[in-house]
């Protein structure tokens, strides 16, 4: 049997791309977070196209959930969705769950660290600045930082 596709044609049965990891999640969170309200499998499905199985989306969902990133609640025989995080928070869940599987953490973090660029480093600086705590006990309470007696 000869293949008489022109070149370059793809025949129709090959299998789609292979997406990104996390990509389908983020895609499921843009589409819930898009909603009036809870949204039920059925709708996210509908609103990503079309394209993905009804049980994809429910395997995403599901995963979602796991991770904290949605919430569902009963409606009839199947269950309403709801975003918790947005994309950057479920990429900081994903950070902080490779951190906590190293048994080295401080050389994980210093290997992180060293391997920002500039205007990275200067933000997470920034933001770890706005995290501290400020209070008698902070480190800008009365007595200074630490080591500052």
């Amino acid at each position: 049997m000869t293949d008489d596709r022109e070149p370059g044609r793809r025949d129709r049965r090959q299998r789609p791309r292979r997406r990104a990891q996390g990509e389908l999640e983020g895609l499921v969170l843009a589409a819930l977070r898009e909603a009036d309200g809870p949204a039920t499998a059925g709708w996210v499905q509908e609103r990503l196209g079309g394209d993905l199985a009804y049980t994809t989306v429910i395997t995403i969902l599901t995963r979602l959930l796991a991770k904290g990133a949605v919430t569902r609640e009963r409606a009839g025989r199947s269950f309403a969705w709801t975003p918790v995080s947005d994309q950057a928070g479920l990429a900081a869940h994903k950070m902080r769950k490779l951190l906590d599987g190293e048994s080295d953490r401080e050389a994980v973090l210093a290997s992180f660290v060293t391997s920002l660029d500039a205007g990275d480093e200067r933000l997470l600086r920034e933001l770890l600045e706005r995290a501290r705590p400020e209070g008698p006990e902070g480190p800008k309470g009365p007595e200074g930082p630490e080591g500052e007696d």
